[in-house]
């Protein structure tokens, strides 16, 4: 059953490295994206939670994989947020190699949502993760918050900035955490990428 009456949410495991990963039975999406483009908000929002993933005025906050469980059927995971200009190098590092590592380890990893802000041209970061999801070869689609603060007849352009920027044809969805626009959008996006099937 895709995502539309959500039961069950909650956060089962926070880890930095494989040992402290939840098993793999189940199919995981991992969201991806600049430390102040509203990760969490997001993440809530298809949550249909308040407050479950941490927010905060603070860029950064996530400094460590989360792992969310939603209907015992799909996690979504939240992985550190990248280009946090205040973050020492070795932090930097840090979360790549957790990131990094994720990827690569992870054998129920089915796809990857990057997470950008309609508001603004992808950054040099937003790049570079793209480039990066397309050499995983899994599944992706990007999602740009923030849809509030801008006019819903700019959104078209704004996602086609976004997708020269990026070179991408993955499914770019604008998104408003404040007013939930595309909100079921994301979320029948989400099993589909995890089940293949509506």
């Amino acid at each position: 059953m895709p995502l539309n009456k959500i039961v069950k949410t909650e956060l089962i495991k926070i880890a930095v490295n494989p040992d402290g990963y939840p098993d793999e039975t189940l199919p995981e999406i991992a969201f991806a994206g600049r430390s102040n483009v509203g990760k969490s908000s997001l993440l809530n929002s298809v949550m249909n939670r308040k407050d479950l993933a941490r927010t905060s005025s603070k860029p950064g906050k996530t400094r460590t994989i989360n792992f969310y469980e939603i209907n015992n059927e799909i996690r979504l995971v939240d992985l550190p947020g990248y280009g946090y200009a205040i973050a020492s190098q070795k932090e930097m590092d840090n979360w790549k190699k957790y990131i990094e590592t994720y990827f690569h380890e992870r054998k129920n990893l089915v796809g990857i949502v990057q997470v950008v802000d309609i508001r603004h041209k992808p950054s040099k970061d937003d790049i570079i993760m793209n480039d990066f999801i397309k050499l995983s070869g899994l599944k992706s689609m990007v999602v740009a918050t923030k849809g509030d603060k801008i006019s819903k007849g700019k959104y078209q352009q704004a996602i086609k900035e976004i997708r020269t920027t990026l070179n991408t044809k993955d499914e770019i969805l604008a998104f408003s955490s404040l007013n939930k626009y595309g909100v079921e959008s994301v979320r029948y996006k989400l099993w589909e990428v995890a089940y293949g099937e509506d």
